[in-house]
């Protein structure tokens, strides 16, 4: 993969300095198993720009004249030339290796937890007037939301100016000060839980332990981490892209060409995760008598696929795409040894 460094500084030039952050963290790979000749290239083929999760989201959501923005400075960078590669379009993909663990900063984040909280509740209970503390107040939860997006958590709080949280308390929602306090507590508390205990699954697992397979269970483990912290929509449903993201992952390391043969005429590419799993089940769970465990195990794409696409996701959807998405995990990781307690990973 390759930075996508001089991509941003093309389009800083260009006055797109909004898309320019979002490729300023992500990394470029060009997907050969799509490519294909022409008269004048050898190469045809897709851009895939692989970004931490933070980004990722809101480049899937950039309108089509943003993503031609994007593909003509990396065609500034890597122009077609004859008997070369020339590069058609663009994809995004989430980057798993932004969901590594990163530097235990949990006293720094309560710290911006408090001065969040401390501010939101002096002015709502008779303390500043919001004029002289806003200001304070804006710069405190921008470095908040920084920082939890650097573990892959989400600002609870929707209130970015304190204008904003004086229109929710002045509504006649929050009539007395107790009541505005009790508010602000519920709010906070279920970020600050996860925080001070870290990651945890929701319920009781056969296999809570990892697979082996690094790639699948930081991403699957992100996906937990998401569902314990998403308040809203958006975020239910980015736990789906991180289930699809797991299922693909899963599929790239199990399938083997030679080993399992097509079961049509389309070729399978390496992130068509429904084909590579068909294959894959329709030998090594061969029979009759295996048709549930291989139907477990397409249904829960399907059920990542859907919750990723549904605008009303909630926690029901979400929780069951997660647990759907670990038992397929966990179905493929017996099948090829990986929890066979002889291998050291259960």
């Amino acid at each position: 993969m390759e930075s996508l460094g001089a991509v941003a500084t093309v389009l800083c030039h260009r006055g797109r300095h909004d898309l320019a952050k979002l490729l300023s963290r992500a990394l470029v790979d060009f997907d050969v198993s799509s490519t294909y000749g022409s008269l004048l290239f050898s190469l045809i083929t897709t851009a895939e720009i692989y970004a931490p999760i933070s980004d990722y989201d809101q480049l899937r959501a950039l309108s089509r004249e943003d993503n031609e923005a994007i593909l003509d400075a990396v065609l500034e960078i890597w122009p077609p030339r004859a008997e070369n590669m020339e590069i058609t379009g663009i994809i995004y993909r989430l980057d798993p290796g932004s969901l590594k663990d990163s530097p235990d900063d949990t006293d720094e984040i309560l710290q911006l937890l408090d001065r969040v909280r401390n501010i939101m509740i002096a002015v709502s209970t008779g303390g500043p007037r919001i004029d002289s503390v806003n200001s304070n107040y804006k710069q405190v939860y921008s470095e908040l939301t920084e920082q939890l997006q650097t573990r892959g958590l989400h600002n609870p709080v929707p209130y970015a100016d304190l204008w904003d949280w004086y229109g929710k308390w002045s509504s006649g929602d929050l009539p007395t000060y107790q009541s505005r306090r009790e508010y602000i507590r519920e709010l906070f508390g279920p970020i600050e839980t996860r925080l001070r205990e870290g990651p945890s699954s929701r319920g009781t697992e056969v296999f809570p332990g990892p697979t082996g397979w690094a790639r699948v269970d930081r991403t699957l483990g992100e996906a937990r981490s998401r569902l314990e912290s998403a308040t809203n929509e958006e975020q239910f449903q980015a736990v789906g892209l991180l289930c699809r993201e797991a299922i693909i992952s899963l599929a790239q390391t199990v399938f083997d060409p030679d080993r399992h043969p097509p079961l049509d005429d389309v070729e399978v590419s390496n992130t068509d995760a429904k084909r590579m799993l068909d294959r894959y089940l329709a030998v090594e769970v061969a029979g009759k008598s295996n048709s549930i465990a291989r139907k477990h195990a397409k249904a829960s794409l399907d059920l990542a696929n859907e919750l990723t696409h549904k605008r009303t996701a909630e926690f029901r959807e979400a929780a069951l795409c997660a647990e759907a998405t670990a038992s397929v995990i966990n179905i493929i990781a017996i099948l090829s040894g990986m929890r066979d307690p002889g291998a050291g990973t259960g």
